[in-house]
């Protein structure tokens, strides 16, 4: 049977919103965002990371750096509240027009959101049922995503989520469900668990 999950941005939703971190001790958690991970996990509630990631793309650093933030973010969770995700997916690629430069990694991809891959594949991987998943973002494509994916959008206005909700970030979207940040919209997200999870 397909089981429903929690898909999670990154930046401004796990840990703060400093742009392209070039140093590991730069990504810090915010607050309570383990203890609410934690909570989803303690339900069975398969928690997955799907996050744009055009860093190495732009030049900034290479891969390896991308994998190793999120080897941190993995440590702090765990270290925090003995919190983890069950899934890691990010999207490196970047087209050109919007600023992608490094060979094999400038060009477009159905993993970048709002494009449905990186769901998909993680639909396809561990049996997930999109159509009863949620998506976490404070980025007006997060919400995007989901909806394009059959989700449901959840927009927290930690990060860019104000900024979103304010019309001055990205363009104006319609989410199900708009909390100040992770742990405050857990409460909204196991509702849609119910069923799922009596």
């Amino acid at each position: 049977m397909l089981r429903p999950a929690v898909f999670l941005d990154r930046d401004g939703v796990l840990n703060w919103e400093r742009g392209y971190i070039q140093r590991l001790e730069d990504l810090e958690l915010m607050p309570n965002v383990a203890v609410a991970v934690r909570s989803l996990n303690d339900r069975g509630i398969f928690c997955c990371l799907a996050s744009n990631q055009s860093g190495a793309a732009r030049g900034y650093y290479d891969l390896s750096h991308i994998a190793a933030l999120t080897e941190r973010l993995q440590t702090l969770l765990w270290q925090e509240a003995g919190a983890r995700l069950d899934g890691v997916f990010y999207c490196t690629k970047l087209s050109p027009p919007e600023g992608g430069k490094v060979r094999g990694l400038a060009c477009w991809s159905t993993w970048r959101k709002p494009n449905t891959g990186m769901l998909v594949a993680a639909a396809w991987q561990y049996g997930l049922d999109l159509r009863r998943s949620v998506m976490v973002g404070d980025k007006a494509t997060d919400i995007d995503l989901a909806h394009n994916a059959g989700c449901k959008g959840v927009l927290v206005t930690s990060g860019y989520g104000a900024e979103v909700l304010a019309g001055t970030c990205q363009h104006h979207t319609t989410p199900d469900h708009i909390a100040s940040d992770l742990f405050s919209a857990v409460p909204w997200i196991l509702e849609q668990f119910v069923e799922s999870y009596p």
